[in-house]
């Protein structure tokens, strides 16, 4: 059974994309499937991945507005067993194109569920949602069996998840039934930092065991790595944040047994 995973959190710059770059060639590595799926209108996924502008011909805009099939925009990556639905900033106005869309919040479920979208392809679907609540959030999280949360170690970050987790329950009462947070994972942590430390054991004692045992640190390969077209692990494959990504998915693949 493919695993639809949306990769969230209402604040930007707490590691979203590069998690799911990142998580995403880990599990590549381990001979499972992944397509991610970029649903951020800054295209940082596709970016990251080595995508050209020029080569996006289709994209989640299409696949969301224009009923084009999912199979017809993906693209392979240059990393084994990583493909990419890339997106444009054409997706900035997909709220706005969907405007008289009666199924407006289920256009990205209707697309993956279409007969000639081959999800059996993949083990795993990584959804880059963007950093808002957005229409664009929303569908997302009613195509997706769980959300991930990458959790940045600050003073803020327990107070955002709060409106993250009544949207999942929202979504849950009205469109996604089986809806949930399946886990978090704390990123850009400084050791050396007080305040991360405060915020990993805060993390960890109101959200228990949803919360990765495995934690990302601050790590300059990381920020490198976008730059060049590839995932950390391949840029720099001892580095700290290389090394933290195989480790999270060894553990994410126990918790999905």
């Amino acid at each position: 059974m493919t695993k639809v995973i949306a990769v969230a959190n209402q604040k930007g710059g707490v590691g979203k994309t590069t998690t799911a770059i990142n998580l995403g060639a880990a599990l590549a590595e381990k001979d499972q499937r992944v397509l991610i799926i970029d649903f951020d209108p800054q295209g940082n996924a596709s970016t990251g991945l080595g995508i050209d502008k020029e080569d996006r011909e289709i994209t989640t805009y299409d696949v969301l507005v224009d009923d084009m099939s999912a199979d017809s925009a993906i693209l392979k990556t240059n990393t084994p067993n990583l493909w990419l639905l890339p997106a444009t900033g054409d997706l900035s106005s997909a709220d706005v194109d969907m405007t008289e869309e009666p199924h407006r919040l289920l256009r990205l479920k209707l697309g993956l569920e279409r007969d000639d979208f081959s999800n059996a392809n993949y083990d795993v679907i990584f959804i880059d949602c963007p950093p808002s609540l957005s229409v664009l959030t929303l569908n997302a999280f009613a195509a997706a069996d769980s959300v991930l949360v990458p959790l940045q170690a600050e003073f803020f970050a327990l107070e955002g998840l709060t409106q993250l987790i009544l949207t999942v329950r929202q979504i849950r009462e009205n469109l996604n039934p089986t809806l949930h947070i399946s886990s978090v994972v704390l990123t850009m942590m400084d050791s050396r930092n007080r305040l991360s430390a405060q915020v990993e054991a805060d993390a960890r004692e109101h959200l228990g065991d949803l919360v990765f045992q495995t934690i990302i640190p601050r790590n300059v390969r990381l920020s490198e790595a976008p730059s060049f077209g590839i995932p950390a692990i391949e840029y720099d494959t001892n580095s700290r944040g290389a090394e933290a990504y195989r480790a999270l998915a060894g553990e994410f693949l126990e918790k999905l047994g």
